[in-house]
């Protein structure tokens, strides 16, 4: 049996746990980077993760128990994290998030032990008194060194050994859904989950030690924390933890610190590209070798403006949360990379199904369904969303996942994603679509960002409306757009209503949310007839 082989037949990077990928790198390159800081070695970061596992276990943490994460973006978030999945379970959360919230947050996850910023007096240190949590309080911002993780509270805690306990099985990592149609479901993500993930990516990515991730996104969210932090790690490579994302500075962060590649969502990109294109010069002057993007669609017009801003490819990839992020990709490769689809398999076995669960040919469109080592193993205390969520496959004996994503794929595997069944617009019988809508929307004159969406018809059910963001300068019209749509669009497809906002509602990752859009605009059924 080949070395790397285990005897379950599976390789062993997919036995992994977060601490064995820190512990076979290179100690002495970097690992984890910040602004204006040294960074964090390979060495150092694993010293000082199992010193911080090692009080934790101390102050009662053990193999499964929640660590609740409410910290700014940042390095020491990411160390946080790293940190507590080697002796426990990391659950982060969103630092801008309400008492309610936090509330049933920490109360659905059960969380042990709360870890905060050392100024915290708000809603995460009410909640988790409320609970009568531990909580331990982490310098962040003033350290010289990236990442580490000084605080009273850790020195005070008996260090005890933290290690030992944690296989692969153990659950690393717990998310929630995003909750927009129904109450969050509780994701348990394991190392061999995330490991996994990380590896599919470094792979997809062709990810070297010397390339630097710039990470701009959340790391309360999936994709921060395994496309840019985890995969990073994988593949022996650094991120630079920046505390967030934000348009205006991220042509300095190109300067400063020369990244190889970054990863964002759309609207980052969309506004990245603004702001580039008033120092063009400066733009093209970087080391970017790629840009990869994730999370929601990219359209192709956008993909284009990013290439030619900054003179790399842009892989686009398409993720979740109960895949551990990544499922497909892109290759690397202009002349192999077909923009408006996400790509082929990347990672896990990736098919399209009816809704009874048979796989689908080439060119026919139905759910996208998933089976692999990335893929979490259910929800969490939730029987009912698994019986709907998962289904096996009688010939292979493999369990699925459905994804609730509609696509179809290509006679050569590339997936296009078209639409999710929830977004589905339901017009009087009629389906429509959103994302086909925007991307015609998006070809019209003056129009830099377009979502369509449904809201409520006394008569229809649904009738579709969209909200689209213009250009800077430019004297586009509602109606003038709508005229545009009509000519390239069955008249059901039209939307009725077209709301032209300086800025798209988005969630806390920069991600648009269709449904619930109808109410954030104000639209209500008795509006139906206009």
């Amino acid at each position: 049996m080949p070395a790397n082989i285990k005897e379950d037949g599976l390789p062993s990077d997919l036995h992994l746990t977060i601490r064995d990928i820190l512990s076979r790198a290179d100690a002495e390159a970097p690992a984890i980077r910040a602004p204006d800081k040294a960074p964090l070695s390979y060495g150092q970061l694993l010293q000082h993760a199992d010193d911080v596992a090692c009080r934790l276990r101390g102050m009662g943490i053990g193999p499964n128990d929640r660590v609740a994460i409410v910290l700014p973006n940042g390095a020491e978030m990411a160390v946080a994290f790293l940190a507590s999945t080697l002796c426990g379970t990391a659950a982060p959360l969103n630092p801008a998030y309400r008492r309610e919230e936090l509330d049933f947050y920490l109360n659905d996850l059960d969380a042990k032990l709360i870890i905060v910023d050392a100024d915290a007096s708000g809603p995460a240190i009410e909640a988790a008194v409320a609970r009568g949590m531990a909580v331990v309080r982490v310098t962040c911002g003033t350290q010289k060194t990236a990442g580490l993780l000084v605080s009273p509270d850790l020195d005070a805690a008996v260090p005890q050994t933290a290690t030992s306990n944690i296989s692969p099985q153990n659950t690393a990592m717990v998310l929630h859904t995003s909750g927009t149609t129904s109450r969050p479901k509780i994701v348990p993500l394991s190392h061999r989950n995330l490991t996994s993930s990380a590896n599919h990516i470094a792979v997809s990515l062709a990810l070297r030690r010397d390339d630097v991730c710039l990470n701009i996104m959340p790391l309360f969210h999936i994709h921060g924390l395994v496309a840019a932090v985890l995969a990073s790690l994988h593949a022996g490579a650094s991120v630079v933890c920046t505390p967030g994302f934000n348009a205006l500075r991220f042509m300095a962060l190109l300067k400063g610190e020369s990244p190889t590649w970054y990863t964002a969502v759309p609207t980052m990109h969309q506004a990245i590209t603004e702001r580039a294109a008033r120092q063009p010069d400066e733009a093209m002057k970087n080391r970017l070798r790629f840009v990869r993007s994730s999370s929601a669609s990219l359209p192709p017009s956008v993909l284009a403006e990013i290439e030619k801003t900054f003179g790399c490819t842009v892989v686009e990839a398409y993720g979740m949360t109960e895949a551990a992020h990544q499922m497909t990709s892109n290759p690397l490769t202009k002349a192999e990379r077909r923009p408006g689809t996400v790509g082929r398999a990347a990672g896990p076995m990736v098919r399209v199904a009816d809704a009874f669960g048979n796989f689908l040919p080439p060119s026919t469109e139905g759910e996208i369904v998933i089976c692999g080592p990335n893929v979490a193993s259910g929800y969490e205390n939730n029987p009912g969303a698994d019986a709907t969520a998962f289904f096996e496959d009688g010939d292979a004996k493999a369990r699925w996942f459905r994804t609730g994503d509609l696509g179809r794929f290509d006679q050569e595997g590339y997936l296009t994603v078209t639409g999710r069944i929830k977004e589905l617009i339901n017009r009087g019988g009629e389906k429509v679509a959103p994302r086909e809508v925007d991307e015609v929307l998006l070809l019209a004159s003056g129009v830099a960002q377009a979502v369509t969406f449904g809201y409520p018809h006394p008569k229809l059910g649904e009738e579709v409306a969209a909200a689209v963001v213009l250009s800077p300068g430019s004297g586009a019209t509602a109606e003038g757009i709508r005229a545009f749509a009509a000519e390239r669009l069955t008249a059901f497809k039209v939307p009725r209503k077209i709301f032209i906002v300086d800025e798209i509602p988005k969630g806390a990752t920069g991600k648009i949310q269709r449904i619930g859009l109808a109410a954030l605009l104000g639209i209500s059924r008795t509006e139906g007839h206009a």
